[in-house]
Parts: structure tokens; sequence; C-alpha cells
């Protein structure tokens, strides 16, 4: 589920390397068990991922399906836990996943409602990031619309919106804009610019990047790592020019 989380660390690292990032992680190792007994066998997906994110810094993270990118991304959030390895987080931290978490019989409006309570956003606050946000992605006509009524790209809206809602420092998003017309994808890229503007940093995972210039840096899984300058950038598919 989308959510936010204050200042939190599995275990903390040395000032000295997380001082000046908002995000750390280090040597982060996972496997799975895959198969059933007796023949069952444990795969390694993470391999030691080391990565850092600074203020003001959107990065991308790139890698073939079935690579561990969204692995990463719940370990970060502290929705999965590493078998080895270190995260350190300060500040608010914004999560959008990959599959939308969200109450069928609930409005947008009360998603909102909802999740700026579990905030604790003043009502004051929360009025103006629902009207900006609204606004922004272009979907305010549905806000009395419950979710199990909406269409992949407007609860695609939705899940993007309750991450971002409580303006957090550190924005987490898995295919954030998987289901957007061009439309809606330039104008979350508008919301991205004038996050990095205020100082927040993003980390977007996707099995493709349209736009390599809209990075400050990408990097790719390559055999469960990190791997920074090997990214070659599939592009915009050939046959729309959605992404």
């Amino acid at each position: 589920m989308n959510h936010t989380t204050g200042t939190d660390a599995i275990t903390k690292l040395p000032v000295v390397e997380a001082a000046a990032a908002v995000l750390t992680a280090g040597g982060i190792e996972k496997s799975f068990r895959r198969g059933t007994w007796p023949i069952s066998h444990h795969q390694q997906v993470l391999r030691g991922v080391d990565l850092t994110l600074q203020p003001g810094e959107v990065v991308g993270l790139v890698g073939e399906n079935g690579s561990g990118k969204s692995t990463i991304m719940k370990i970060l959030v502290g929705e999965l836990a590493p078998d080895a390895g270190t995260v350190v987080r300060s500040g608010v931290l914004g999560y959008c996943p990959q599959q939308p978490v969200v109450y069928e019989r609930l409005t947008c409006d009360e998603h909102l409602e909802l999740f700026a309570r579990a905030y604790r956003m003043a009502h004051e606050a929360e009025r103006r990031a629902r009207r900006d946000l609204y606004e922004a992605l272009r979907f305010e006509r549905y806000a009395g619309t419950r979710a199990d009524r909406l269409s992949g790209g407007t609860l695609a809206k939705l899940n993007l919106t309750l991450a971002m809602l409580a303006d957090p420092q550190v924005l987490l998003l898995d295919e954030p804009y998987a289901g957007f017309d061009w439309d809606t994808y330039l104008k979350f890229w508008d919301l991205m610019a004038r996050r990095r503007d205020d100082g927040r940093s993003v980390l977007i995972i996707s099995h493709f990047v349209a736009d390599e210039h809209r990075f400050d840096r990408i990097v790719k899984l390559c055999d469960g790592r990190l791997c920074e300058g090997q990214y070659g950038g599939q592009g915009v598919p050939s046959d729309d020019r959605s992404p």
C-alpha cells in the first residue's frame, strides 16, 4: 500500500556514509525459494545492491522483467526484509507500488481523506494537496467515483496521488506511468521536475525509459547488482508514443 514513514533504519550506517543522502542501501541481498519439495531451491535475486539517493535527484532504475526491480523497491520501503545488507531512510517517504492497493468501495475523495488522516496532515494542507494533484493529473471529475469503477489509467493517477499526498522528501515509484496517456505522461514529468526544484528526491523503476534526459542518472540491475553508466535506453515503443 502507498505509505509514508519517518526516519527509519534497518541498521545504522556510519554517519560519514549517509550524511548527505536521503536514502542509502548497502550490500542488499535477497533470495527466494523456488519450486516444491523435494526439488525446491533458492534463487538469488539480489547479490549486493548498493544505492544512494541524494536530495533533489531523480534517479531511474531499469532492468529486465524478473531482474528484481520490485524486490529492491519493497526492501527500500520496508515492505520486505533483506537477507543481508542495510537500509537507512531519512525524512518522510512516499511509495507508489506497481499494482495499486486501494479499497474498491471507496471513492477517490475518500481515499485522499483516509490517507491524509493516516499521514496526520492538517486539513488545510490536505485540501491544498488534493486540489493541486487533481488539477495536475486532471482527474477531479472522478473525485466521487469508487475505485472499482475507475479505468486503469485513472486508477494509476489515484495510486500516484496517494504516494505524493503528504509531499514526501523521498518518492519511490514502481512503474508509475504504466497506463498513462501521453498528455498525463508529460504532466507526470512536470510534477517530478517541480519536486527536483524543491529539493525532493525521486527513484523511478521501469522496464524501459523513454526520456533519459529527464533523469539525473540511470542505474541498471546487472546480475543482481546495480551498475551505473551501463544503461542503453530502449526508448519509446515504436507503435505508440505513450509510455
